[in-house]
């Protein structure tokens, strides 16, 4: 007996979508846990530590006012990535929304990046380890749009949460340092 040219329609629609790269793999699934897992071991390490050496209250927004332009810009650029970045890794994948943001997620990370090789407050006159990841960044970013613009979304993917862990997680949990701005500013 014959399918029906319906029957075959149904089958034939049904079938990419099995294969849709923007669907949520296992391999995304895992990196929103690590990105989870880092940012509660982040909080962890500094609830711990805050036993007694300081005490959590309202950001004084004020010494940010007074930081340098290039701290303002770069701090607001990391503060609009992040929330950007959240939203990208649990939103769809592969929409014209996710497109739009992740255009503007790329921009707030090149910013964060660049912005970064202009501060020296950990080391005046040159360059620390942390703008290792700052170039990790510059380069990494441009490669996972690359990535996604030959349709390579699994390296797309693995690179901008790459750069969304070491680029704005790890490095982000540096500048609470103890002494640094954004340590004065939540917990100083």
């Amino acid at each position: 007996m014959k399918p029906s040219a319906n029957a075959l329609s149904i089958e034939q629609s049904a079938a990419p979508a099995l294969d849709n790269p923007f669907r949520s793999s296992p391999a995304e699934a895992r990196a929103r846990i690590l990105v989870v897992g880092t940012l509660l071991l982040v909080a962890l390490g500094l609830i711990v530590y805050l036993g007694g050496h300081a005490r959590l209250h309202w950001p004084n927004l004020g010494l940010l006012a007074r930081a340098p332009l290039v701290v303002r810009l770069h701090v607001t650029a990391a503060t609009t990535a992040l929330l950007i970045g959240v939203g990208l890794m649990w939103g769809p994948k592969g929409t014209t929304i996710h497109r739009a943001f992740g255009w503007t997620w790329v921009i707030a990370m090149m910013t964060v990046a660049i912005s970064s090789f202009f501060i020296h407050t950990i080391n005046p006159g040159g360059f620390s380890p942390i703008h290792a990841l700052s170039a990790y960044v510059a380069i990494g970013v441009p490669m996972g749009v690359a990535f996604a613009r030959r349709h390579n979304i699994r390296a797309h993917r693995r690179m901008m949460t790459g750069n969304f862990l070491f680029g704005l997680i790890v490095a982000g949990a540096f500048t609470f340092v103890p002494g640094r701005l954004m340590w004065t500013v939540f917990f100083g």
